[in-house]
C-alpha cells in the first residue's frame, strides 16, 4: 500500500492552505479534491470579504483566528500581489431600535481585539453613502474584499513549489483509523501519518464519529446582481440575523455591486438558483437602501455554508478536532468552516501546522 505523511482531504481555501503551509515546513503533502478543479464549492460561492472580526463571542475560534487570519492575508496579498481592496464596512441602524445592538458590535469588536471601529452618526454616514436608509452606523475600516481565486491559485503554487502535489478528480470515499490512518477513493487506498479532513461540505461525513458526534447541515444562500449605475463604494450590511449577516452589499475589485446572501435551510447540497423569494430579498435590501430598483436585480450565484446545527440553534464555532478530541491517532476534522472561513484561513492552516508538529 501507497504511503504519504499528510494527506489533506479537499482543495477548497481552507484545504489548500493547510497544505501549502505544511509543504513550506517540509512536510510530504498530497491533497485529494473530488471535482476537476480547485475552490469550486463554498470557496468560490462567497462574498470574498475579508472580515474585521466583529460579530464572533470573545474567545472563539472564530473571533481568535478571523482577527489573526485578516493580518495575515493583508501580508500575503501584499507580498504574492494578490488583489485585494480595504473598501472598509458599514454595519446600518436602519430605526431606533437597532441603535443599541449596532453599537454593541463596538464593544463585541473591542473584546476580540479589533480596535478601529467608529460610531457614525446619521449625517456622517449619509456624506459616506448619501442612499442609505439609516439613524447611524458603524464604520469597519479594516474590512475588505479579496481576489478569492487569484488566492487560492497562489497557495496552489506555493504547495507545489515546495513538493505537494494536488490530485483532482480523486473522490475520498471513507478513512479507515488505525495506527496509520486509511484513505480510500475509487482508485487506491493510501496509508498516512497525518489525514487532515478539510472537505467542507462533507467533512462530516469523513470526520471521526467515536467520541464525537456531527452532523451537516445546509445553509443555502442566493446572490443577485445589480446593473446599471453602481449605488455603493463601501460594503453595506444590515444587523446581523440568525444563521448569516442579513442580505448585505458587496462589491468586488472592479466595484459591481452584488446583494446577498439570503439564508435558506435545505436538505441536501443543491447549487440551483430559486427566485421564488425574490419578493422578500427585496425586502430586506430595501429596509437599508430604499431607493433599490428590482428590475435592475439579476440572479448571480448561490453558495452554501457548511453548518454544524440547524436552523435556531445559535452561534456554532469553528471545529478542528485532533487526537486529543476525538481519541483517533493521526486524523484531523475541520468542521463547520463557514464565514469567516476566507479571512481566518491561514491561521486555521498555521493551527493545524501546529499541530502537527508538535504531535509528530
Amino acid at each position: 500500500m501507497d504511503h504519504v505523511e499528510c494527506i489533506v482531504i479537499g482543495a477548497g481555501v481552507i484545504g489548500l492552505a493547510v497544505a501549502s503551509r505544511l509543504a513550506m515546513r517540509g512536510h510530504e503533502v498530497v491533497v485529494l479534491e473530488r471535482h476537476d478543479l480547485i475552490g469550486s464549492e463554498t470557496s468560490s460561492r462567497n462574498s470574498e470579504v475579508i472580515h474585521a472580526g466583529i460579530y464572533y463571542p470573545k474567545n472563539s475560534l472564530k473571533a481568535q483566528l478571523c482577527v489573526q487570519g485578516k493580518q495575515q492575508l493583508y501580508e500575503y496579498c501584499e507580498q504574492y500581489r494578490i488583489g485585494y481592496q480595504r473598501c472598509g464596512k458599514i454595519i446600518v441602524a436602519a430605526h431606533e431600535d437597532q441603535i443599541v445592538p449596532v453599537r454593541g458590535y463596538l464593544t463585541k469588536a473591542m473584546e476580540n481585539g479589533v480596535d478601529d471601529l467608529v460610531w457614525l452618526e446619521k449625517e456622517q454616514v449619509l456624506e459616506l453613502e448619501p442612499d442609505l436608509n439609516t439613524v447611524g452606523a458603524v464604520l469597519s475600516p479594516s474590512t475588505g474584499v479579496i481576489d478569492s481565486h487569484a488566492f487560492m491559485l497562489s497557495l496552489q503554487g506555493e504547495l507545489e513549489k515546495h513538493g505537494g502535489m494536488l490530485a483532482l478528480q480523486s473522490s475520498v470515499a471513507s478513512v479507515e483509523p488505525g495506527a496509520k490512518p486509511v484513505v480510500h477513493t475509487a482508485d487506491i487506498s493510501i496509508a498516512a501519518d497525518w489525514v487532515i479532513n478539510c472537505a467542507g461540505l462533507s467533512a462530516p461525513a469523513l470526520a471521526v464519529q467515536d467520541k464525537l458526534s456531527y452532523t451537516a447541515h445546509f445553509a443555502k444562500g442566493h446572490y443577485y446582481a445589480y446593473s446599471g449605475k453602481q449605488p455603493f463604494s463601501r460594503l453595506v450590511y444590515p444587523m446581523a440575523q440568525e444563521g448569516g449577516l442579513g442580505v448585505h452589499v458587496t462589491l468586488d475589485l472592479a466595484g459591481q455591486v452584488k446583494f446577498g446572501p439570503d439564508v435558506r435551510w435545505i436538505d441536501k447540497v443543491d447549487y440551483s438558483f430559486d427566485a421564488s423569494h425574490f419578493n422578500d430579498f427585496v425586502a430586506a435590501i430595501s429596509s437599508y437602501y430604499p431607493k433599490v430598483d428590482p428590475q435592475r436585480l439579476h440572479p448571480s450565484y448561490t453558495g452554501i455554508r457548511p453548518k454544524l446545527a440547524p436552523a435556531g440553534a445559535g452561534f456554532q464555532d469553528f471545529v478542528i478536532n485532533g487526537p486529543q478530541q476525538h481519541g483517533v491517532a493521526g486524523q484531523i476534522d475541520l468542521l463547520g468552516i463557514e464565514s469567516p472561513g476566507l479571512t481566518a484561513s491561514l491561521a486555521i492552516a498555521d493551527t493545524v501546522v501546529s499541530y502537527v508538529r508538535h504531535s509528530s
